[in-house]
């Protein structure tokens, strides 16, 4: 049993699918079936049911997805202590951050960290708040960042900046000098999909201005800071943003801020309480806590 056939398994495992699988893990469809069907003869034990093109894990095969993921895991971890024993000359970082951290803020603190250590690769998967949390806790990730709140008991979650919101429109939308209550809830609002961060941090700015959950009117939601900051720019309703997000937009013209003033939010780091921290990840919390 090799490393290379227990991430194969995974992939399968966990898409239930030969060919997305294979295009996760970069490798043909025949050699994935053959990963499989190495273990499952090797062993004796059958992992998947197929039906048709359809495949399932069987009993066999869930209990074993448990054990092959603890086993990839220390196999990271294992390649992360070697990698900070040669002093970051080479290695993997595998990051996890929400949108706006991951389009906005981080890359210019990935882009220093890349400066320093040029023999260490970085993976960023960019997701909401809540799948960043997810991949953490199944130790898939070494460092997390989000920009929501985050409740799991395996976790440990720190503050590492902080963010502007705005409520913003397009000029066309002619918004008052003073916008009130009345006028945030009769006009149309554009928001990010639940489990995200600005989500979250847009229900809870909406109640603090006496805006209605019941009477708020929510006419798009949409999964990217990008598709609502180009349907507010089309004149689609009001969306609360980062100014990391809105700030083009803002210098160009094409959105206004309003005079309302939103709570800051916390952008925060995310780890797991009992995975082994690399030497990269520490470094790259310490570059961003200095940017």
């Amino acid at each position: 049993m090799t490393l290379d056939q227990l991430r194969i398994f995974i992939a399968v495992a966990e898409r239930q699918h030969i060919t997305r699988a294979a295009e996760a893990v970069h490798r043909t469809q025949s050699a994935v079936s053959a990963a499989i069907a190495t273990l499952e003869t090797r062993h004796g034990v059958k992992l998947f049911d197929r039906v048709g093109r359809r495949i399932a894990l069987t009993a066999s095969g869930r209990i074993f997805l448990q054990e092959a993921k603890a086993l990839v895991a220390h196999s990271r971890a294992a390649e992360q202590a070697l990698a900070d024993l040669a002093g970051l000359k080479i290695g993997t970082l595998s990051l996890a951050a929400s949108q706006t951290i991951g389009n906005y803020w981080l890359p210019p603190r990935l882009q220093l960290f890349a400066r320093t250590y040029p023999g260490v690769s970085i993976r960023l998967t960019i997701g909401n708040t809540q799948e960043v949390a997810r991949l953490v806790a199944a130790g898939d990730i070494d460092l997390g960042f989000v920009e929501g709140e985050v409740r799991n008991p395996t976790l440990v979650v720190r503050p590492v900046d902080e963010d502007e919101l705005l409520i913003v429109a397009a000029p066309q939308l002619h918004p008052p000098r003073k916008p009130d209550a009345r006028w945030l809830t009769r006009t149309p609002w554009v928001a990010r999909e639940a489990g995200s961060g600005t989500r979250e941090a847009f229900e809870a700015a909406v109640r603090k201005l006496g805006v209605k959950v019941a009477e708020r009117r929510i006419v798009l939601e949409l999964p990217s800071n990008e598709a609502v900051r180009a349907a507010v720019e089309a004149g689609a309703g009001l969306a609360i943003m980062s100014r990391l997000v809105a700030d083009a937009s803002l210098r160009s013209g094409a959105l206004a801020a309003l005079p309302v003033q939103l709570a800051r939010r916390r952008f925060c780091s995310v780890l797991h309480r009992q995975k082994y921290v690399s030497y990269a990840a520490q470094s790259l919390l310490k570059m961003s806590a200095a940017t």
